[in-house]
């Protein structure tokens, strides 16, 4: 993902603050994943007891957000779209 983030900025599809947050996000995930002992603090902290359960619980509350971010994108552009279709229809009368 390292690579494809990388990509992504030589194509100029990304800024290089959305590159650098990528960048870090992957190198994060990827230390943790290798040396997740690194967790045990913050788990005995909220009460988990194998970080395998946390990055379940993690993994499903970025996905319902994600769910959630893409409904209200996909809401908004619904109602853009129909106030450009309205606006062009109120224009060829």
């Amino acid at each position: 993902m390292i690579y494809y983030t990388f990509l992504h900025y030589k194509r100029k599809e990304f800024t290089i603050k959305e590159y650098s947050f990528w960048f870090i996000f992957w190198g994060a995930f990827v230390i943790v994943t290798l040396f997740p002992q690194i967790l045990d603090p913050l788990l005995a902290t909220i009460g988990i007891i194998r970080a395998l359960d946390f990055f379940i619980i993690a993994g499903f509350l970025f996905l319902i957000f994600v769910m959630f971010y893409t409904y209200s994108q996909t809401r908004k552009n619904q109602k853009k779209l129909e106030e450009i279709v309205r606006n062009m229809a109120l224009k060829r009368k």
